[in-house]
């Protein structure tokens, strides 16, 4: 018969071997957790078809949940997915087959998106995921194929889907400033997710990333500013549509909203910034353009071209709107004032066209092209931390004028 001494050993051994396996237990669900809290990767995909039938592989981590829609004018295959990061190469997605165009990136937290623009009304006939052979990854299979506009309208109006949910969901809350009585500057930077922008002609940088990290050192100059205070409508590599931009600048109540940007051209020997400003008519030719190209943002990540709400016809509104117009021309100009000699302009500097994001009625509002990433010294100047410091100053320059100027108008 075993001894009490021995009894209490055996007990101590056993209490001790259920408290690792539990902490084993512990340890292991904190880890799938963990896992399961991190964005699905995509490492691999190949697209492979005709003008009639065409086949998408997407190749996961991790088993992705999808749902699929579709857009009109153009045609657009929607696909929506969690939280996604995409270790692509650009050629892997390269658009053929029934696809003109495929675009892929985020859509703020916690969701994704693959585009894939349609040369005509498609269908995608059959989608699956598939374990690869090994279990360790998966595999999104897409077979689209080529229909007629009567089974198109059809697929669009059995979908109960309107394809904005996603597209603006944020974790961020509205906060109010912290000093009522500051001077509130809204910091733009422009595109984002899965809107990546223009893209560099010597290093292939993306827009959003230039624009982003400007962003961050305006931000951080302003704030250096006695009484103003100042913030980025977005803080990371998200996609914002262009009415939650607008949204966001005044429920925060900015005094100024300031929107980031760097373009592309066909001639890279075009360079230097822009300082555009909102209008109905465009001042030129490359406002014009420039203005269709950023206002097609929304329609890049996937978002049903919709007609603006129509805003009641009161004489105060549009009184309110022309005395901001007025703001916003006057910033512009002193933005060109402090920036000449300084750095490198366009000619005619300051010009206007129909820019969305420039919309709010009581908002004075710029768009700023820093420069071209078309053009080799406008690109290097871009990616200098060094020549955004000096960007960022001369700024902050403009801005103190331009308070001292609407304070002693009244504005």
């Amino acid at each position: 018969m075993p001894s009490a001494k021995r009894l209490r050993s055996v007990t101590l051994w056993r209490r001790s071997l259920r408290a690792a396996a539990f902490a084993f237990a512990a340890m292991t669900a904190t880890a799938a957790d963990m896992r399961a809290a991190e964005p699905l990767l995509v490492f691999g995909a190949r697209i492979a078809g005709d003008d009639a039938r065409t086949r998408i592989v997407v190749e996961f981590d991790r088993k992705p949940e999808f749902s699929i829609h579709y857009v009109a004018n153009p045609v657009r295959v929607i696909v929506d997915l969690p939280e996604t990061s995409f270790g692509l190469k650009p050629e892997s997605l390269e658009p053929r087959g029934l696809f003109d165009a495929i675009r892929y990136g985020g859509m703020g937290v916690g969701t994704s998106r693959l585009v894939l623009s349609a040369k005509g009304p498609v269908e995608v006939s059959h989608a699956e995921v598939k374990p690869e052979e090994d279990g360790k990854s998966f595999r999104l299979v897409l077979d689209a194929e080529k229909i007629d506009q009567a089974r198109f309208d059809e697929l669009l109006g059995g979908q109960q889907w309107s394809g904005t949910t996603r597209a603006v969901k944020t974790d961020r809350p509205v906060a109010a400033v912290k000093d009522p009585g500051a001077f509130v500057i809204a910091v733009d930077a422009g595109h984002g997710g899965i809107d990546t922008g223009a893209i560099g002609n010597v290093t292939k940088t993306e827009e959003k990333h230039v624009t982003l990290a400007f962003a961050e050192e305006l931000v951080a100059t302003l704030k250096r500013e006695a009484g103003v205070e100042a913030f980025l409508t977005r803080d990371r590599d998200e996609f914002l549509s262009l009415p939650q931009r607008v949204q966001v600048a005044r429920q925060k109540g900015a005094n100024l909203f300031i929107s980031v940007h760097a373009d592309t051209l066909k001639q890279k020997d075009i360079r230097g910034a822009t300082v555009y400003t909102i209008s109905d008519k465009a001042s030129d030719h490359l406002a014009a353009s420039l203005a269709e190209r950023e206002n097609l943002s929304d329609e890049i990540a996937g978002i049903p071209l919709q007609s603006e709400p129509a805003e009641v016809a009161d004489i105060l509104i549009d009184l309110t709107r022309r005395e901001t117009q007025a703001f916003s021309v006057n910033l512009a100009r002193t933005v060109v004032s402090s920036f000449e000699g300084q750095i490198k302009l366009i000619n005619n500097p300051h010009r206007h066209a129909g820019f969305r994001v420039l919309q709010a009625p009581d908002v004075p509002s710029i768009l700023l092209e820093l420069g071209f990433l078309s053009n080799k010294d406008d690109e290097k100047q871009l990616l200098d931390p060094e020549w955004r410091k000096k960007v960022s100053a001369l700024l902050a320059v403009a801005v103190r004028r331009y308070r001292e100027t609407a304070v002693a108008n009244g504005g």
